[in-house]
Parts: C-alpha cells; sequence; structure tokens
C-alpha cells in the first residue's frame, strides 16, 4: 500500500489528518458558471490554501501547471443539469486513465435514493477493485438524494449514505452536515473512515465558516468546498480563513482577522471568471 499512502498525503495534510479540497467539476453538470470561465486563474487562486482540487480529465492538461503544490484529484462521475434524471451519474473516466494523467486520487459520486442507484453501487464496486490494484487513494461523494428523500440533511439518511461508502471501499467520505455537532457526531462515529463535509449552501463568511468550525468540532477530517470558494470575491483570503480553522483550530473570529478577510452579506460575488 506505499503507492496509496504517497498519495494520501497530497490530500490529507499528514500532520493534522484533515483535507481542505476545493473541487471545480462543475461545468459538468451546471456548465461554465461563475468563477470557472478562467479555469486555469481559478485554479491558480484556490490552489494557495487547499490540499487538493478536483476536476475532470478533460480540464487536467491546461491546469496542472496552476496548481502550486496542491494535490490532483480526476472525478470520474459525470451527470448534467438538463438530462431526464440530473441524479444519475454514469462512469467517464478509469482508475487507468486517472493514474496515467498523474492523479493523486480519485473520486466519484453517488446520489443514495434516485433511481439509477443500484447501478451507481455497482459501478463502485469496480471502482473500488480498480483503486486497490492501483494503490489510488478513494474519495466517494455520498448524497441522500432522491424520490423519498425529503431532508438531504437528515442524519439517519446521511449516516447511511457515509456508511455506505465506507463500506464500498471509500478512503474518504464526503457528505452533507446535518446541521448540529451533536447529530453531525453519529455521522463520524458510524463511518469508519474520515468523513469531510460539503461546502454547503449560499451564506455570509462567518455563517459558513462557523458551519465548518462546528463539524470540525463533531469529528469532520474537513470540507470539500466548490461554489463558497471559487464564486468568492477573494478566493485566497476566504479558503486561507477556512484551513486556518481546519489545520490550526482557530476560532471564526481569529481566522477571519488573521486571513483579513471581512465579514460580507453575500460571499458569492466573485470577480473572477
Amino acid at each position: 500500500m506505499l503507492g496509496k499512502e504517497i498519495r494520501m498525503k497530497k490530500i490529507i495534510n499528514p500532520v493534522t489528518g484533515k483535507a481542505l479540497i476545493v473541487p471545480i467539476d462543475h461545468g459538468m453538470s451546471d456548465g461554465p458558471v461563475k468563477g470557472l470561465i478562467n479555469v486555469g486563474e481559478t485554479i491558480n487562486l484556490v490552489s494557495t490554501s487547499a490540499n487538493s482540487v478536483i476536476m475532470h480529465k478533460g480540464l487536467v492538461g491546461s491546469s496542472i501547471g496552476k496548481m502550486h503544490d496542491a494535490g490532483l484529484i480526476v472525478h470520474l462521475s459525470a451527470g448534467t443539469m438538463i438530462a431526464p434524471d440530473p441524479l444519475n451519474k454514469v462512469i467517464v473516466t478509469t482508475v487507468e486513465e486517472a493514474v496515467a494523467l498523474g492523479a493523486d486520487a480519485i473520486s466519484v459520486h453517488v446520489n443514495v435514493g434516485a433511481e439509477s442507484t443500484p447501478k451507481m453501487i455497482e459501478d463502485m464496486g469496480q471502482i473500488g477493485r480498480d483503486c486497490k490494484q492501483f494503490g489510488m487513494p478513494l474519495l466517494m461523494m455520498m448524497y441522500p438524494r432522491g424520490e423519498k428523500v425529503t431532508n438531504e440533511k437528515d442524519v439517519e439518511m446521511v449516516k447511511i449514505a457515509a456508511r455506505m461508502g465506507a463500506e464500498l471501499g471509500a478512503d474518504i467520505v464526503k457528505t452533507n452536515y446535518t446541521g448540529s455537532i451533536e447529530s453531525f457526531k453519529e455521522v463520524v462515529a458510524g463511518c469508519p473512515v474520515p468523513v469531510i463535509i460539503a461546502g454547503g449552501s449560499k451564506g455570509t463568511d462567518k455563517e459558513i465558516l462557523q458551519m465548518i468550525k462546528d463539524a470540525m468540532d463533531a469529528g469532520a477530517a474537513g470540507v470539500a468546498m466548490g461554489r463558497n470558494s471559487f464564486q468568492h470575491s477573494s478566493p485566497e483570503r476566504f479558503l486561507k480563513a477556512t484551513s486556518l480553522i481546519i489545520h490550526n483550530n482557530l476560532t471564526v473570529n481569529d481566522a477571519m482577522k488573521e486571513a483579513e478577510l471581512n465579514e460580507r452579506i453575500d460571499n458569492r460575488c466573485a470577480t473572477i471568471q
């Protein structure tokens, strides 16, 4: 497992055991959203604080030189918001392709509760086997979504989704924050691999950073934050504050002060394209 151990150090800080990940795979599902039009500029900004960046294979060639020392996670799953079933994620890249691209890890997405859940689970089984063969760390994004899921942050639903990821061979599970320290402690306790939270919905800087702080206090291993980072008017400062909370256990106020981040009403007002 030497190869996996080496690669994991690019994803999870070996000193703190925590991770700050920035996904920029949104172009596949949502198109060229603000903040991801000039991908190279965005990567150059977010990778100053991020441990790693998630992207689809087609962006790797033009982006790798902008990543500073951040790790590369190649995303294997794809879907689009204009498809008949936007919750269906199909596999568009192999683990072997990711290895050839120089990936430090791969990620996959499962919507637990969608009609296509059985096929997505089957795909995860094969990907888990391939990752073991190549010594590749596996991040599974496990979200409770579908007709029977009335609340995607319900602790019982999130616990099931997170545990499924571990059972399928994930080295790291990404899932929704359940809204409170006590409830998220249950998610962490029920998942035998590190759990990181999704970046959440739109809010003020202080609200989002407080959510991250609460998740860390509940035992989370970090955060994977997309739009709230790359659509921020100052991604470097916002991610620096996030990193200080994750890796240095600073309070929200202290992290914002050290990062010179002024609280704003709406943090998703990107100046970059």
